[in-house]
């Protein structure tokens, strides 16, 4: 029989609450004090539930109760965005935390976030989180851990909106990040204020296997690496980074993916080996698209914080767009070696010449088209306008008849859709779009993401 504990509250704030379990309680709480008393008697499948307002915490708000992973304990504001935690701490998990959702909050105290690290498969969603403290304001360390259709916003301070690490050595296992709105980190010193950091480079080394998909990124400045990737084994898809000046760096770490983001006025770098840099549609007018890294050493040790040289990264099937040099390297003496650069368009006004990268690199270059000033190598391009129409999201696609179709060079057996993402079959066309298909992909918008996404 479910169980329901008796608290009066207005009609104005009992909600429909979501379906649970019939052994389940639907615990509605108006204070801290009955929250905090709901959370230590919460089992598994209950709901607890905080009536709009706005509440001072001085002390933890403990969550300790753990669910089961077919009847987490969700503890939810009774409407999204209605109940402000304010003061000088928040919610804290208890070590060993499993199967609990925290939802709906407007987090406005001082302190962080974190979720220790033998906790595991918490959800953190539809959040609104803007702390007054410093530090990172959310950080995962316990495995399994869902963070999503949160907004992290109005930062100026050092420190990154969300952390994901590991307990000592190790690195959080299998954390997803998607549908999350990053806005307005304007920290003005040179490091320190990413919008993601994931991992840490003396965790380099360790396979993390996040999945970085479906957020939006707008004015991320608060340091060049708007996603900073400082582990291996990662995938990062399907974002938005708009009117930003951080990038989707892999600082560290081997073999992640980075797959069919949409960066109008960002770009992306790398450094460590084995990745794979495809389907990607970058438009950065004010600077470079890709940056091949360079380095300070050839293979960076487990505990290294210096720039490791690029070894076997591909780089294919993105649509480039700028105004300079659109693929570049920076400036390391250890160079890029056995690289790929293939089937990208790479289109730009460039005095000089579009790519750019420094003599010694071995890479190897086919079947791109360049478009709208001099290559820049040797070989493996072909200097033909590719035939661009924007569509209406305002997005160059290609257009019937485009040099690009059908046209790709070599075998790429893992790309198999494009950026929309479409199914790539039979000969493939050159650029991040195969021509055709019924799905248009769009940059993301506010209205997809955030606390109130679909």
């Amino acid at each position: 029989m479910r169980r329901v504990l008796p608290v009066i509250l207005s009609a104005a704030v009992i909600c429909a609450a979501a379906a649970v379990p019939a052994s389940a309680a639907v615990v509605r709480v108006t204070s801290l004090a009955a929250l905090q008393t709901a959370l230590n008697n919460a089992a598994p499948g209950d709901r607890v539930e905080l009536a709009d307002g706005s509440y001072t915490a001085s002390t933890p708000i403990a969550i300790k109760r753990s669910g089961t992973s077919g009847a987490p304990i969700t503890v939810t504001a009774a409407n999204v965005g209605k109940a402000e935690i304010k003061g000088s701490t928040g919610f804290s998990f208890a070590a060993g935390l499993h199967d609990v959702v925290l939802q709906g909050f407007t987090l406005r105290h001082g302190g962080g976030l974190s979720v220790p690290g033998d906790a595991h498969h918490l959800r953190l969603t539809r959040n609104s989180v803007q702390l007054t403290g410093g530090g990172n304001w959310v950080t995962v360390s316990g495995d399994d851990v869902e963070v999503d259709r949160n907004t992290f916003q109005n930062r100026s301070t050092e420190g990154v909106f969300l952390q994901i690490t590991g307990p000592g050595t190790e690195i959080a296992q299998r954390t997803r990040v998607h549908h999350n709105y990053f806005a307005n980190h304007t920290f003005a010193g040179s490091n320190g204020g990413e919008s993601i950091r994931l991992g840490y480079s003396h965790k380099q080394s360790k396979s993390a296997r996040a999945v970085i998909e479906l957020n939006l990124f707008e004015k991320a400045n608060g340091d060049p690496e708007a996603i900073s990737v400082k582990s291996s084994d990662n995938v990062i898809r399907h974002n938005t980074i708009r009117d930003s000046t951080g990038y989707i760096v892999l600082r560290h770490g081997n073999r992640n993916l980075v797959d069919g983001n949409v960066l109008l006025g960002s770009g992306i770098r790398f450094h460590g080996n084995d990745h794979l840099v495809v389907n990607n549609y970058v438009s950065n007018p004010g600077d470079r698209a890709i940056v091949f890294g360079t380095g300070s050493e050839a293979d960076s040790g487990p505990t290294s914080t210096g720039h490791d040289r690029p070894d076997r990264v591909t780089v294919a099937f993105n649509t480039l767009i700028g105004t300079g040099q659109v693929v570049d390297n920076d400036g390391g003496a250890f160079l890029p070696k056995d690289c790929v650069l293939a089937n990208n368009i790479v289109r730009g006004t460039a005095q000089t010449r579009l790519i750019d990268i420094a003599g010694g690199s071995t890479v190897k270059y086919e079947g791109n088209i360049v478009f709208g000033a001099t290559a820049g190598i040797p070989s493996g391009y072909r200097n033909v306008d590719p035939r661009l129409v924007v569509d209406a999201a305002g997005l160059s696609r290609l257009s019937a008849g485009s040099p690009a179709i059908d046209t790709a060079v070599g075998s790429y057996p893992t790309v198999t859709t494009d950026f929309d993402p479409h199914a790539r079959t039979g000969a493939l066309d050159v650029g991040a779009d195969e021509f055709g298909g019924s799905v248009a992909r769009k940059p993301l918008t506010k209205a997809d993401v955030g606390p109130g996404a679909a």
